[in-house]
């Protein structure tokens, strides 16, 4: 009868399960870094498309305001204008310039910021993509001021409701439906003739020169707000230019 030997397995050394556990923890860690570095570069890329986008919006306020500081005179021209055409001794024969230029002030408009990044960044929780606190404080700097601004702007349009509500009972609503309609094309032209007011009474018309004058301190300040804001998204847009190498 034969006797067979048993072979034995010889035992793996602790070492052997210490590099097995080495390399397995280094494959995970690798691939934990991998997708962290992954992560990080996805980050900074949306990062600086945010920016990017950021100063796009800067170029068009920039824009937007120089267009607004420009009309700001004419703005003023047409308020000029009316003040004296209502205190002129023969105003019963200026009656087609009191008509165009009373129904302009109804046009006044005021500019309104890009907010196409700014609410992304907002609403999306995309700021926590600005790492660098300089950037992200200086970008809500900005936008504050336009904050400021709009309060002037909401003045400002109380006075037009209230330069409106003073006219009706002095200009002819008839009038102004010949200035402004379909065929016009919604553009104001000077009506024919020389027509009458509905009153020449001197104290309805010396309020709706006070209110003119309310409206003009009124525009004055925002133009000042144009102004300064103007030069903080000129400021602001080459910060982030240098900030971000997009120059």
């Amino acid at each position: 009868m034969e006797v067979h030997a048993h072979n034995h397995t010889a035992r793996k050394k602790w070492t052997h399960y210490f590099w097995e556990f080495l390399m397995l923890f280094l494959a995970v860690f690798c691939g934990f870094l991998a997708e962290y570095q992954l992560e990080h570069k996805i980050e900074k890329n949306k990062e600086k498309e945010l920016i990017m986008s950021l100063i796009e919006d800067l170029k068009s306020d920039t824009s937007t305001l120089g267009r607004r500081i420009l009309f700001r005179k004419e703005n003023k021209n047409i308020m000029d204008s009316l003040v004296i055409l209502l205190t002129a001794p023969d105003i019963k024969e200026k009656g087609a310039d009191i008509y165009y230029f009373g129904r302009k002030i109804f046009r006044f408009t005021y500019p309104k910021y890009t907010d196409r990044t700014i609410q992304q960044l907002k609403n999306a929780g995309s700021f926590r993509l600005i790492k660098n606190n300089q950037t992200a404080n200086n970008i809500l700097k900005y936008y504050s001021y336009w904050d400021g601004l709009v309060s002037l702007q909401n003045q400002a349009q109380e006075r037009v409701e209230e330069f409106i509500l003073s006219v009706r009972h002095v200009f002819n609503p008839l009038v102004f439906e010949t200035m402004v309609n379909d065929q016009t094309e919604n553009n104001i032209i000077r009506p024919e003739g020389n027509p009458s007011l509905l009153t020449y009474n001197k104290e309805q018309i010396i309020t709706i020169i006070s209110i003119i004058h309310n409206l003009k301190s009124s525009y004055r300040a925002m133009q000042f707000s144009y102004v300064e804001l103007k030069k903080e998204a000129t400021e602001l847009k080459s910060f982030l230019e240098d900030k971000y190498h997009l120059k």
